[in-house]
């Protein structure tokens, strides 16, 4: 603890009031209340109550606008000597461990037994560093540096780019919860980065964004808890591909406040994206159905290959696709979709809702008016499906019909045909062709899945193969 008298040498000291962090940006008289004041930046800016203005008067400046308050002296701690930092910081107090907390863990092939650990690792904290003011340090100060994390220290988008002025081949950059404003578009610096961490960075939006949009060699953003609302592409319309992030191949949007299809389908227009993350967001957890919310975010983005870590197999994004076909099938009819394609002319404010539906008639075909009909889903003779059965390589078998529920999955329809046949169910091989694909055969291969899951519709014929 220190007294009430206080010099400017204090000014961007670290100090610690009641197991809370900052650091000082001011010190002197704040009338008209007497003696000494020191002016906090709060580590969360939470615990403060203004900005650094009091009664008009700006004594210091915040990041935050509830960053900062005014302390007494007497009631900031400003550490302690260096080796008793270091026994407290490293858990080198002469005391015995407790008891129960052994670890096992593996290095290579050998494995460790490790005692305390979880009294170091408690007392860890991140480290907020004041960047020189002068002169800049040669540019290319770390030219081998590849990897850089400056997480929870403070730092500001002109410092990031300072810093980054002096790693010429630099390829990952982590700046988590940093309060970050993007303020300035890096030119000449950051261009070989390819992984930038922007997670718990409250402050940005979505205009900031542009200003990165053009690194050249970024393929990896993460945008974890931003609070992002909405993303969107000016430069590119409908059914277009944007110039921004020209080189994006993983984006991850856990945890914020996405809540519109629109901006799933302005990710379509990334050139490269080929990985997307976007769990915990009102748009995805306000359905009560995930797995058809993943099927609309598929369906939306043509080239997606893997979603939340999961790969989209061909079957599956086959299956999402004709689903969302089906699904929006009456209201692409009534906003001017016709069967014949010198009819078919939807409105605009489908097509801007729907951007990829026209692609996917193209691919699959327009809509019939028998797939449109609303079906009601809890009478079971809705539920069946009428198909034809062959069997190629057995032409002494004759074609048979059967209705079958379209929730059965491939391995119970094995086991029916297994018992129809008198084939042991390891030796069938199922496929299935549609009148609306001729010179088609899709494999149903996964035998967990459903006929529905792979689009299996009314009057489609079973191939069995053995």
């Amino acid at each position: 603890m220190m007294n009430d008298t206080l010099t400017s040498d204090v000014i961007g000291r670290r100090v610690e009031v009641n197991g809370e962090h900052a650091t000082v940006r001011f010190s002197g008289v704040v009338p008209p209340m007497a003696g000494l004041w020191l002016g906090v930046e709060w580590d969360s800016p939470e615990r403060g109550k203004h900005d650094g203005s009091h009664e008009g008067t700006v004594y210091f400046k915040c990041r935050h606008p509830t960053g900062g308050s005014f302390i007494r002296p007497n009631k900031a701690n400003f550490g302690v000597d260096f080796l008793t930092a270091i026994k407290n910081r490293y858990a080198l107090e002469d005391e015995p461990e407790e008891e129960g907390r052994e670890q096992i863990v593996t290095i290579g092939n050998k494995p460790v037994e490790t005692i305390g650990f979880d009294s170091v690792v408690k007392q860890q904290s991140e480290n907020k560093l004041k960047f020189p003011s002068g002169s800049p340090s040669p540019t290319g100060t770390f030219s081998a540096l590849k990897v850089l994390v400056l997480n929870r220290i403070g730092i500001t988008w002109t410092e990031v780019l300072h810093c980054a002025s002096r790693c010429p081949v630099l390829e990952k950059l982590y700046l988590e919860s940093n309060g970050i404003v993007i303020s300035e578009r890096p030119t000449d610096v950051l261009q070989t980065v390819k992984l930038l961490d922007l997670s718990s960075n409250q402050l940005i939006d979505e205009n900031q964004l542009f200003l990165i949009a053009y690194l050249p060699r970024l393929e990896q953003l993460i945008l974890s808890d931003i609070g992002l609302a909405s993303i969107h592409f000016p430069d590119a319309g409908i059914g277009c591909k944007t110039s921004m992030f020209p080189s994006l191949q993983y984006l991850v949007l856990n945890d914020n406040r996405i809540s519109q299809w629109s901006s799933i389908n302005e990710l379509d227009k990334l050139q490269s994206l080929h990985a997307l993350s976007c769990t915990r967001n009102p748009l995805t957890e306000s359905s009560k159905d995930a797995q058809t919310t993943r099927q609309f975010i598929i369906a939306r983005i043509g080239q997606l290959r893997t979603l939340n870590k999961c790969a989209i197999q061909r079957e599956e994004r086959r299956g999402a696709e004709l689903d969302y076909r089906k699904a929006f099938g009456n209201e692409w009819k009534k906003a001017g979709g016709h069967q014949d394609p010198d009819k078919n002319r939807p409105n605009e404010e489908f097509l801007a809702a729907h951007p990829r539906y026209q692609s996917l008639c193209l691919k699959y075909g327009a809509p019939e008016d028998g797939e449109l009909k609303v079906q009601q889903p809890f009478l079971l003779k809705n539920q069946l499906l009428t198909l034809k059965i062959k069997h190629p390589n057995q032409l002494d078998q004759k074609v048979i019909e059967k209705q079958l529920p379209e929730s059965m999955t491939i391995q119970k329809v094995k086991g029916l045909l297994s018992r129809l046949l008198r084939v042991p169910v390891s030796e069938l091989l199922l496929s299935y062709e549609s009148p609306k694909m001729p010179g088609r055969e899709i494999e149903l291969e996964n035998d967990q899945q459903s006929l529905q899951f792979y689009s299996v519709e009314n009057g489609d014929c079973l191939l069995v193969r053995w």
